[in-house]
């Protein structure tokens, strides 16, 4: 039952972004970021739901590989649709999970997931770039895992990794440092 109320809790806690915080506040902010990135959060809590451990259909990965050189030759534009459209894929295959658990401790982790995904989505998204835009593509062939162990590391390795280079790269623009 605690537990129970422990997963709500931190639902609701993730539910979504502030509606009045700017996504440069984002890239300004690293505690922010840092506080975004529930991965560690979800896996402890993961470790109380052996059940869902193993997913009944694979997800596909996101796309995590970072080559220096060549991220670093892309636009900032095609930097955020990159990371963009590994989370659509990510949360696309999230969705379809969370429609096939059972409710409990297992969908409540999925759809906390969800949540947390779509807020990265709506902070980059809105974030103001210039130049011509690009629409969102994957820079690999996604791999596919039924090891919910597995996506959160990718997610993880994902939001720490490519999302985390192009929000220092941004800093620049932030008027407080």
């Amino acid at each position: 039952m605690a537990l129970s109320r422990l997963l709500l809790l931190c639902m609701v806690a993730s539910e979504v972004w502030d509606a009045d915080t700017k996504p440069i506040d984002f890239v300004c902010n690293r505690t922010a970021r840092r506080v975004l990135n529930i991965v560690a959060e979800m896996e402890r809590a993961l470790s109380d739901c052996n059940a869902i451990m193993t997913l009944p259909t694979p997800v596909q990965l996101p796309c995590t590989e970072l080559h220096v050189a060549s991220w670093e030759n892309k636009s900032y534009q095609e930097r955020r649709g990159d990371i963009i459209a590994s989370l659509r894929l990510l949360i696309e295959g999230v969705k379809v999970m969370r429609a096939l658990s059972q409710p409990g401790c297992g969908n409540s982790l999925l759809q906390r997931l969800e949540n947390n995904i779509n807020n990265y989505l709506v902070i980059l998204t809105n974030l103001q770039l210039s130049g011509p835009v690009v629409t969102p593509s994957l820079s690999c062939v996604p791999q596919r895992s039924q090891s919910l162990s597995t996506v959160l590391l990718r997610y993880n390795q994902l939001i720490s990794g490519k999302l985390e280079k192009l929000m220092i790269n941004l800093e620049d623009r932030c008027t407080h440092k």
